[in-house]
Formats: structure tokens, sequence, C-alpha cells
């Protein structure tokens, strides 16, 4: 074959492949507070195949019977607007806001680390969870329960730190997200 024969770029057979980014989103719902409500949304998204990453659900307006569910979710920005999209359709939903598109949310969680062991390394878990500002909340002579709040990076060195010196357990709370400045969900 000679460099006549292979395909040019105006070409009809030339295809361009696009790969659309992968993002992660932090979408705030408020709900009516009541049975079934939670699990219709997630079946939205199992029902899809949409992946929830983290899930954050209390009820915020007790007088009014709502509820706030903050979802951690990944895809394209068309997956992530048709999920938004989808959410609002719903019955029980008051109101969606998609905090990553907003910008600068902020973003906490909160983590309780068990760490186990004794001499130098008790006292390098004692160390680095004061660099942390991680609260020691339960100790005995050979473990503690630390409590850890801030950015889910931030939560996720702690914990890698601490593999080696006596990580045994680790549960999560999921975030907690607000939008900054005076703007606020509608009910």
């Amino acid at each position: 074959m000679n460099d006549q024969s292979q395909v040019q770029p105006g070409s009809a057979y030339f295809m361009e492949e696009t790969v659309t980014p992968v993002e992660q989103h932090t979408l705030s719902v408020v709900v009516d507070n009541e049975p079934g409500v939670l699990a219709r949304v997630i079946g939205l998204f199992s029902g899809r195949g949409y992946n929830i990453e983290q899930l954050t659900v209390s009820e915020t307006e007790h007088e009014a019977h709502v509820s706030r569910i903050t979802i951690v979710t990944s895809g394209t920005p068309e997956v992530l607007e048709q999920i938004r999209t989808q959410l609002e359709r719903m019955v029980p939903v008051h109101s969606v806001a998609d905090l990553t598109v907003w910008g600068n949310a902020i973003e906490r969680e909160l983590a309780l680390i068990k760490v186990a062991g004794e001499g130098e390394r008790r006292v390098e878990a004692l160390r680095l969870a004061d660099a942390f500002r991680a609260r020691v909340v339960d100790a005995t002579n050979n473990s503690f329960v630390f409590e850890l709040t801030g950015k889910t990076r931030k939560v996720d060195q702690f914990i890698t730190l601490m593999q080696p010196l006596g990580l045994i357990e680790v549960v999560r709370t999921g975030i907690a997200a607000i939008s900054r400045g005076p703007e606020s969900m509608k009910i």
C-alpha cells in the first residue's frame, strides 16, 4: 500500500475518538421525610445503572417533615444532568442542587478510626492525630478511637498514615455539604 491509499482526515472514514471525561459531583436533594422516599431515590440510581459513591441522609426540618439527601456520584456531564433532571421529576422531591456546579460548596465528612498499637507506634499515632486535629474519643492501654472531621481527602490521608501504625477499623459518615453564601435550597 502506498501513502495515497491511507484514509485521510477529511475522508468519511476518518472518525476521531472523543472521550467524555467522567466527573464526580455532589448533589443535594431536599425531600419529604416519609417512608419509601430514600428507596425511590436509590431505585432511580440502581434502575439506570448509576453508582452512588457516598450517601448521607437526615431530617433537616422536623416541623416541615423535610430531609436532605446528599449524594456523591460520578458520570459524564450528560449523565449527571440526566440524574439531576430525573430526581427533580420525582414527586417527594422539593429541590435538587448540584453543589459541584454551584461551586465552592463546603463539604465535610466524619470518620471514626480505631488504631491499636504500643510503644513508639502508639506515640506516632497520637502525634499524627494531633497534626490532623483528630480527637481521641476512646482509649485503652493498647488502642485508640480517633474522631476526625474534614474533607474526604484529609480523612483518606489520615487513614493511609494509620495503616502501618495498627489501623483496625474505620467507620465513615459520607459527605455532608452546603453551598456558601446567602443562597438556599427551596423547600
